[in-house]
């Protein structure tokens, strides 16, 4: 499968309550060709993010209203998986831990070095689209695998699991030639090439199985 998202134009979102600071990090973001969104508040950026846009969050930790924890809560609660960088002046280690377990990829604490800071953003952005790009792909995995009989699942679970088409004929008592057209019709509809790509298929969609079970 070598589907991809569009990896243009991903927007770093900067979120914190400090003029200076969104009109410095923009000025330098901007600067290096990096388009860039800045909020005052949390409630301002959950007003107008786009989930379909990718990129990464720059987050301050203290803001009026709600912190940024609330909003990275608030964001695990949606099931929003955007990288957060957590950037802060005056924030210790309990904060940094905190953030950590809960998902931010990175904790910086104000003044940073603006190189460290474009490096942890271009890591994060990657790691952004990697996650997009593995999304698309199991849902297009899904759309294939939902275009099968029941019957063809059947034989694919057997076949990827290793069992012959005289074996997977006899498990399922039918034919060998009536095996061989659902097996050409699973390659057709998995858009699988080979044998070995159907094989990575099924353990991304998790069905393979383990030879000598029977409960086909």
């Amino acid at each position: 499968m070598a589907l991809m998202i569009n990896r243009s134009n991903p927007v770093v979102y900067l979120v914190d309550d400090e003029f200076a600071i969104r009109d410095s990090l923009t000025l330098l973001l901007e600067s290096a060709g990096q388009p860039v969104k800045s909020f005052e508040s949390a409630q301002a950026f959950l007003n107008e993010y786009d989930s379909e846009q990718a990129g990464c969050l720059l987050l301050d930790i203290r803001m009026p209203h709600m912190t940024g924890f609330e909003l990275q809560e608030k964001l695990s609660e949606k099931n929003i998986t955007l990288p957060i960088i957590f950037i802060s002046g005056n924030a210790d280690i309990p904060d940094s831990a905190k953030a950590f377990r809960a998902g931010a990829v990175d904790f910086l604490e104000k003044p940073f070095d603006y190189e460290i800071l474009m490096q942890r953003i271009e890591e994060a952005i990657n790691k952004d689209l990697e996650a997009r790009e593995q999304s698309v792909q199991k849902r297009e995995l899904q759309h294939r695998l939902d275009q099968l009989t029941a019957r063809e699942k059947e034989v694919l679970r057997l076949i990827v699991s290793s069992y012959s088409s005289k074996e997977a004929a006899k498990i399922l008592n039918i034919s060998n030639r009536t095996i061989e057209v659902h097996r050409a019709n699973i390659m057709d509809k998995m858009r699988a090439e080979n044998l070995s790509e159907l094989m990575v298929m099924a353990m991304h969609s998790g069905i393979l199985l383990k030879r000598g079970l029977n409960n086909h």
